[in-house]
């Protein structure tokens, strides 16, 4: 198995540590070295140079999905020449009655290349397969709708 670390980092920087005078950005460090800004939503005081963090899970289930995706799809021999995803996280209200996101829905758009691509029903087991592989989705238990394009 294997280990994934990151880093998360905040100042003050000297602003007021008030609810609303502190800022909410801050750094994410990855073990290899990237860094993002983080931030928490602009609804939350966040700001718009930051991603935040329901928008990293979005973006980690779909990215997930994807890999997953395309290495069975290797595997199988279909050559894919490109996929698109515009994922959407909604934040709502679990059965406990907690803010979390309850839904993501992923919405792939795949292209194959000519000649390639499975028929509607294999796509739709290749759907199905990633899902079921994907390490994030496995991780969490927010409903995860795979909604292809």
């Amino acid at each position: 198995m294997s280990e994934h670390k990151t880093t998360v980092q905040w100042n003050r920087d000297g602003k007021p540590f008030t609810p609303e005078g502190y800022s909410r950005d801050h750094a994410w460090i990855f073990e290899r070295g990237q860094r993002l800004t983080g931030s928490a939503a602009p609804a939350y005081g966040g700001s718009d140079r930051g991603v935040d963090p329901e928008e990293a899970l979005v973006v980690a289930l779909s990215s997930c999905h994807m890999l997953t995706l395309l290495a069975i799809a290797a595997k199988k021999g279909w050559v894919i020449d490109s996929y698109a995803d515009e994922a959407v996280g909604t934040l709502g209200k679990n059965e406990a009655g907690k803010l979390a996101l309850t839904r993501v829905t992923l919405r792939p758009r795949i292209v194959f290349a000519e000649g390639s691509a499975p028929d509607a029903e294999g796509l739709q087991r290749l759907h199905h397969s990633a899902h079921e592989h994907c390490f994030i989705a496995n991780s969490v238990r927010t409903e995860v709708a795979i909604e292809p394009q």
